[in-house]
């Protein structure tokens, strides 16, 4: 275990920032964010809006939306978004629309009520991506703030020991941060419902395990499709995420931002207060 410090245990640090400018398009690293309580600057501030449903396109219904991993997404300082797609080259609404043969609109504001489809993980797994399985609909950001495009809430934390407990890369469970710890398995499932400070100011709690849908298996990029990202969880961390839920196979966990600030990597992760009752 790492020594403590005077605010708090020190349980790591930042090892990678991670930023996702458009909702399930592969994001960019970055040296240092500003993070509000609206989540890290310029994290999943677009998405790309089916026309036809209504519903936000993501990648957790890889029928119909797996391609959307071979696009990259970066942000500017003044708050534009360029998207590349897999050839090098620039492409933008209608590119989108004829590569997947659905018109797309690219939206900067979340709708009322804006869903997404998630089909359902184990059946992925059974029938391979291109089965059109079972799906669930779920409402984007029920614990963020207005604003964004975000699953549940603004930031989603992972550790180098999760990482290395399942044998997969990052970029695969798309983490705003990932943390280089020293304990071995999922370190941060003791950390739910309690605080973290990140550097000098940024105030987290941590608010629930992450549960993994079907997106860390697919390609990504450069990298392969690997069902272990999924079986891994699946048979050694399944949690129950929020009250009412069944357990599910997690890695990482979501959190709320308390105090915003500028956070680097490099920067000391404290773990604040006594666990809560029950942990």
């Amino acid at each position: 275990m790492l020594t403590g410090g005077p605010t708090g245990e020190l349980v790591g640090r930042v090892e990678r920032l991670r930023r996702y400018p458009v909702k399930s398009l592969l994001g960019e690293d970055l040296p240092a964010a500003e993070v509000s309580t609206r989540g890290l600057a310029g994290d999943r501030a677009r998405a790309l809006l089916d026309l036809e449903t209504g519903r936000v396109a993501s990648a957790k219904n890889p029928h119909r939306w797996a391609a959307l991993l071979d696009y990259s997404a970066t942000a500017t300082a003044d708050g534009r978004v360029a998207v590349t797609g897999p050839d090098g080259r620039a492409a933008g609404e209608a590119e989108l629309s004829e590569a997947f043969g659905r018109k797309l609109a690219l939206i900067a504001e979340r709708p009322p009520g804006a869903e997404v489809e998630r089909a359902v993980p184990e059946e992925v797994l059974a029938r391979g991506i291109e089965a059109e399985v079972p799906v669930t609909v779920n409402e984007l950001g029920r614990a963020a703030p207005d604003g964004g495009f975000f699953d549940f809430a603004p930031l989603h934390l992972i550790t180098s020991s999760t990482l290395l407990a399942v044998g997969v890369e990052a970029e695969r469970y798309r983490p705003n941060l990932v943390l280089r710890t020293e304990g071995e398995g999922f370190v941060e499932n003791a950390w739910v419902g309690r605080e973290l400070t990140v550097g000098e100011s940024l105030r987290l709690r941590i608010v629930a395990p992450t549960p993994r849908c079907a997106v860390p298996t697919l390609r990504h990029g450069p990298l392969p499709r690997r069902t272990e990202a999924l079986r891994g969880p699946a048979e050694r961390n399944r949690l129950v995420p929020l009250a009412g839920m069944p357990a599910l196979p997690c890695a990482g966990v979501y959190a709320q931002v308390l105090a915003p600030g500028l956070i680097r990597t490099g920067d000391p992760v404290r773990l604040d207060g006594a666990p809560p009752p029950g942990r």
